[in-house]
């Protein structure tokens, strides 16, 4: 239940920073964006599994962790990437 190489590559193409970035908040957001996607609708499939669903809840706090982090360093940047992921905050 991990997104593919090509879409995680894909991912990091569309939000990094800087040619070589691939562990910057905004990257982080959105690899963890689209696994909270995919694991979501695997969980309207599966209603009772509960191993994945504590998954979701760990990579949902740990998102929510680092757009706290880019909130209060980068406040433009976390306005920006909350708009082109279409998070609600």
């Amino acid at each position: 239940m991990s997104i593919t190489a090509e879409r995680r590559a894909s991912v990091v193409q569309e939000n990094r920073v800087h040619d070589n970035d691939t562990g910057s908040p905004e990257v982080q957001v959105a690899i963890l964006t689209a696994r909270i996607k995919e694991l979501t609708e695997h969980l309207k499939l599966h209603k009772h599994d509960f191993a994945s669903r504590r998954g979701l809840l760990m990579m949902v706090s740990k998102r929510n962790r680092l757009l706290r982090y880019l909130a209060r360093t980068e406040r433009e940047r976390y306005l920006s990437l909350i708009q082109r992921l279409g998070l609600r905050k």
